[in-house]
């Protein structure tokens, strides 16, 4: 019966045909009920997921075709990550590990966050999912129709404090269940992929990175200061740059070099991976 079911079934298309110029794949994410499956059924324009105030409605990911834009998007809706994966049991074990599928074939991620609730452990684990997996991301604050005056002004606090680490990050404020808003989701997801694809050429790059140097030359390690030899971006989605160093570079400089790298070329909604390669040592002739 199986194999049955498996020859009446459509051949899958493969990722290559996806990249090739189909719709950008856009994964829905965040914590049980936040309106994850309520933001998407307002931009389907119809009920595609089901809503129910129930933590957990939504357990497998759910792909969905959406006009939004003038353009066509695959919005994949994913069920909320309650637990570490270590810790959840049953469904939400597998509910989970299909969460980090989804995010994983998306090109870029939306983060629900209930506006109206403090940002919690949770949110911010799954944010850093995103970031660690090199998709692009956008945070979409949900329910903003519950917060007043001193919400926001807690919440500024939170994500100054809490999101320090993905500030790259579009920000959207909206009400899934009214569609306030929502329809500026666009160009935060336009601009999260296009500095997701962002490619400088390496005489940019090393024109860049000869004056970053000059003015704020590697601090002296043990009587010797590394040096940035040269620099190249090996790829794009998300941008990856590849140093070549006389020594290893302090974790701290490295940081320090990805925050000017933001601020001369944008890279606006995506992560970025900087690499050192020191050089090797040549051996002692005896």
């Amino acid at each position: 019966m199986l194999d049955a079911i498996l020859d009446a079934l459509p051949e899958t298309p493969s990722m290559d045909d996806a990249e090739a110029g189909g719709p950008r794949r856009v994964a829905i994410v965040g914590k049980p009920n936040v309106g994850k499956s309520s933001l998407l059924n307002k931009l389907a324009k119809e009920d595609r997921a089901v809503v129910d105030d129930a933590a957990g409605t939504t357990v497998d990911p759910v792909d969905e075709l959406v006009q939004l834009g003038g353009r066509t998007w695959r919005f994949i809706d994913t069920a909320g990550i309650r637990k570490r994966v270590k810790e959840a049991s049953g469904h939400e074990y597998y509910a989970s590990l299909r969460t980090g599928a989804a995010i994983e074939r998306a090109e870029v991620a939306v983060m629900v966050v209930d506006a109206s609730q403090a940002l919690t452990e949770q949110d911010q684990r799954i944010i850093t999912s995103v970031a660690e997996t090199g998709r692009a991301l956008v945070i979409a604050f949900n329910k903003w129709d519950l917060v007043d005056e001193e919400r926001r002004y807690y919440l500024d606090k939170e994500i100054e404090r809490e999101l320090v680490r993905v500030q790259w990050a579009p920000r959207v404020n909206i009400t899934a269940r009214t569609g306030w808003h929502v329809d500026r989701l666009v160009p935060s997801l336009d601009a999260a992929l296009a500095g997701w694809e962002t490619r400088i050429s390496t005489g940019q790059l090393n024109s860049f990175l000869g004056r970053l140097v000059s003015e704020h030359p590697h601090p002296v390690r043990g009587g010797k200061q590394p040096r940035i030899l040269f620099g190249t971006q090996a790829s794009t989605a998300p941008p990856t740059f590849v140093l070549f160093t006389s020594a290893n570079l302090d974790a701290g400089y490295v940081r320090f070099i990805e925050r000017r790298l933001r601020e001369e070329f944008g890279f606006e909604g995506t992560p970025i991976e900087v690499a050192v390669r020191p050089r090797e040592k040549r051996g002692r002739n005896k």
